[in-house]
């Protein structure tokens, strides 16, 4: 089938290209020309494992092309997905719709004159509750034939490729059976492998989202929270998450304590989330929300005030090394990055920082210019007084403690995600803590 993917940022060039490998012939159009031209010579804008190579293939086939016009775009296919972003507006906190908008007020006019009978529009951005029933109306009166769908994306970063051609779940809301059995014929070589696929109404599609990435924000938040409990009774986190997982009621994924949850997705959902229900009078349904995202936020905090505590009480003419700048591993996104928000904390209290990462250090340079950045592990730690282990690489699990223990000027380590061995570090000679862990050293 042909269809198109207007927005080429990280869901739409993931969605473009897997779609082209599953055997559709794909057109991604976007207004950043600089991206085009990058896309179309194989090079994604960001860093995601299986990405690149998925994308010089496809363009290599011919089932991917790029392009900046939505008038080709509307000629090209009859099925057109949006994946344009819904950043956090900057005051209220809400999900701002401009982009979304542009795009369809942008598309519409040309889908009157396409020559199509039955078009379908498809938004897989993440927006509030009600918006695609808004859209719907000014698609059709642009183009009568057009139909608006949702079918949110379920993305998570690093595993993206993954989680576009082997899916939990397909969500798709729709008002038409014609609709929901075109996009049932797209994503076929997906529901063949065993796919579930839900069928709904567009509300409840964007409800889908917003109330799955509200949960796993909530889950996380949880266990910080008896972090919190723990650093005052002497109990260990690690232990008490461990044990509450094996409830097959809970399950342990996301119950991981540790520095928080942060990047462009589950800190700005929540809060859209909220926004739009207090729009809706229904504020207090998700009011412990707000509960949530200033549980998560306190982890930064607390982890600066670990690290404070083992320097001795001050900042000012200390070293310190920052292992992990991404918001999360297998990740070059430093948006909402909690590594870098703990660094420049630091910074800001007086130390020299030196921050390291294996994919993120151009945009975090971008983002903090004030930090310093290294390219390997040894230099970010050389003549430390203590180490910050902040994202969760698997290289830094890998690392030698004697090795590094020669490097720095003080072994000390808060490992803010708790994913050290304890045993190694210490018997190294290393000052380890953790929040919500007893002493560990």
């Amino acid at each position: 089938m042909r269809l198109t993917v207007i927005g080429t940022g990280y869901v739409g060039a993931v969605h473009a290209a897997c779609m082209a490998d599953i055997g559709h012939e794909v057109l991604g159009v976007d207004i950043d020309a600089e991206r085009i031209a990058a896309l179309t010579s194989g090079r994604p804008p960001f860093y995601e494992p299986g990405l690149s190579e998925m994308l010089v293939k496809a363009v290599t086939t011919g089932r991917l092309s790029f392009s900046t016009s939505l008038a080709e775009a509307a000629s090209f296919a009859d099925t057109h997905f949006i994946c344009v972003g819904t950043p956090q507006h900057p005051t209220t906190g809400a999900a701002d719709l401009s982009h979304v908008e542009a795009a369809v007020n942008g598309l519409a006019p040309y889908l009157h004159d396409s020559g199509y009978e039955r078009i379908l529009v498809v938004g897989k951005s993440t927006v509030p509750v009600g918006t695609a029933d808004r859209l719907a109306g000014r698609l059709h009166a642009a183009a009568p034939r057009a139909e608006l769908a949702w079918n949110p994306e379920f993305l998570r970063e690093g595993c993206a490729v993954q989680d576009t051609l082997r899916p939990e779940r397909l969500v798709v809301g729709a008002r038409s059976e014609q609709a929901e059995a075109r996009l049932r014929e797209i994503y076929a070589p997906l529901l063949d492998g065993g796919t579930p696929f839900i069928g709904t109404d567009p509300a409840t599609a964007e409800l889908v989202k917003l109330a799955s990435n509200s949960f796993l924000a909530t889950k996380i938040s949880f266990i910080n929270a008896m972090a919190e409990i723990c650093d005052v009774t002497g109990a260990d986190v690690l232990t008490l998450a461990e044990a509450m997982g094996q409830d097959s009621r809970i399950g342990p994924r996301f119950l991981a304590p540790g520095l928080g949850f942060g990047g462009s997705c589950l800190p700005k959902d929540i809060r859209a989330f909220t926004a739009r229900a207090e729009e809706l009078g229904r504020g207090e349904s998700v009011a412990f929300l707000r509960q949530v995202d200033e549980i998560n936020t306190r982890q930064r905090s607390r982890t600066v005030d670990l690290a404070r505590q083992l320097v001795g009480g001050s900042f000012a003419d200390r070293n310190i090394a920052v292992l992990g700048a991404a918001f999360k591993p297998r990740s070059d996104d430093v948006r909402d990055s909690p590594a870098l928000a703990v660094a420049d904390a630091v910074r800001r209290r007086g130390a020299q920082v030196r921050v390291h990462d294996p994919e993120a250090v151009d945009n975090a340079r971008a983002a903090y210019p004030a930090l310093q950045f290294a390219l390997d592990v040894a230099k970010a730690c050389e003549q430390a007084d203590v180490v910050l282990h902040l994202t969760e690489w698997p290289q830094y699990q890998e690392l030698d403690p004697v090795a590094l223990a020669a490097v720095v000027r003080t072994p000390a380590m808060v490992d803010a995600r708790n994913t050290l061995d304890p045993a190694a570090w210490c018997s190294a000679g290393w000052t380890l803590r953790a929040l919500g862990r007893p002493r560990l050293g």
